[in-house]
């Protein structure tokens, strides 16, 4: 007989902070607000990935440093994985910083999958992101999206329930699916899928506004916790 895998769940964080590493330092000399806007990193990201990681007593694996030193969910081969400050470094110097920030990342996230899977357990991984309200001149209409790709059913399962009850418990929330982004372009949560089956594993990207994020207030504080109680009822179920 077969065992059924038993569910655990991952949070990670890839664009939690805009450090700047002190070989990149000078690099950035002069760009404090092009850091702190949403091209720096992803605001309330991180605070979102620590609660849900509390909630379900799940590992959280997160990084501080700048997606404009190197974007960690993005594929090595990616035209964005290196910003227009760090494309054109030395051949040498893109791969130190591969080395010294992508791949332990990467490896570390990969490496808790796969012992999980090998203990017969399904890894829930929550990838928690932000978006900015307003890119290129357009306004998102959305408040919450959940991203994953619609081939895997364990996914679009998990997502439609979750978007379900947050409808049910937070009906003022604009929640969509596969918006801003779609769930299935390149990203970490994609590269693990061509790793792992859909049994074993189950990505979804939580991306949350930014404008909720930066008006604080009571507003982002029931965001988060409405977010936690939802998908908690959508595993549950």
């Amino acid at each position: 007989m077969t065992r059924q895998a038993v569910d655990c769940f991952l949070v990670t964080c890839e664009h939690g902070g805009n450090r700047i590493p002190a070989s990149c330092r000078r690099l950035f000399r002069g760009h404090r607000k092009l850091l702190d806007s949403h091209r720096g990193y992803d605001p309330g990201a991180l605070v979102m990935a620590r609660q849900l990681a509390r909630a379900f007593r799940a590992p959280l694996i997160a990084s501080t440093i700048s997606r404009l030193v190197v974007d960690l969910n993005r594929s090595t081969g990616h035209p964005r994985l290196f910003s227009a400050a760090t494309r054109n470094l030395p051949a040498t110097l893109r791969a130190e910083i591969v080395e010294q920030h992508y791949l332990p990342y990467r490896t570390k996230v990969e490496r808790f999958v796969s012992r999980s899977v090998s203990r017969a357990r399904r890894v829930i991984h929550i990838s928690s992101h932000s978006f900015t309200p307003e890119l290129d001149g357009r306004v998102r209409g959305a408040d919450v999206g959940l991203l994953y790709d619609p081939a895997r059913h364990g996914e679009a399962e998990l997502c439609a329930r979750w978007k379900a009850s947050l409808a049910e418990l937070a009906p003022e929330f604009r929640v969509r699916r596969n918006y801003p982004y779609a769930g299935k372009g390149d990203g970490l949560t994609s590269h693990l899928r061509r790793l792992f089956p859909p049994g074993s594993y189950v990505g979804i990207e939580l991306e949350v506004n930014q404008g909720i994020v930066l008006a604080a207030g009571r507003r982002w504080t029931r965001l988060r916790s409405t977010l936690i109680d939802s998908v908690r009822t959508a595993c549950a179920a």
